[in-house]
């Protein structure tokens, strides 16, 4: 984990393994940032759906115990949007490095659609 300043704001970069240790610990909301058919098709266990299409930083859960950490495919997006919510006023935020690929490359749990029979399973990487 590391911190640097956001337009104002503290802005943490989690890798894919400190995000799976938080989440297993209960210590971070994560909110996906990415299409509702990314999503749909494969995700990080526990994550919210908060597409950036629609991302209104007002609309955020409240950050009272849980820190917000936001994540995309490949940090870009969710970058913007940590700015986004730095801009509008937040003062606390925080983003996967290297998105939902850098989870996969690390061979790290998701759940994704299996083709064979159109439920949601759990895969590694």
């Amino acid at each position: 984990m590391k911190t640097e300043p956001l337009a104002g704001a503290e802005f943490t970069i989690y890798t894919p393994e400190e995000v799976l240790e938080k989440i297993g610990s209960h210590e971070i909301v994560v909110i996906d940032v990415r299409t509702a058919a990314e999503y749909a098709f494969e995700h990080l266990p526990q994550a919210l759906l908060f597409p950036m299409s629609i991302f209104d930083p007002a609309n955020l859960p409240s950050q009272e115990g849980k820190p917000i950490v936001l994540h995309c495919g490949s940090g870009k997006r969710s970058h913007a949007m940590a700015e986004l919510c730095a801009k509008s006023g937040i003062r606390r935020i925080a983003h996967m490095d290297g998105g939902f690929g850098a989870w996969k490359a690390a061979k790290l749990p998701y759940k994704a659609i299996d083709p064979h029979t159109g439920s949601l399973v759990l895969r590694n990487g």
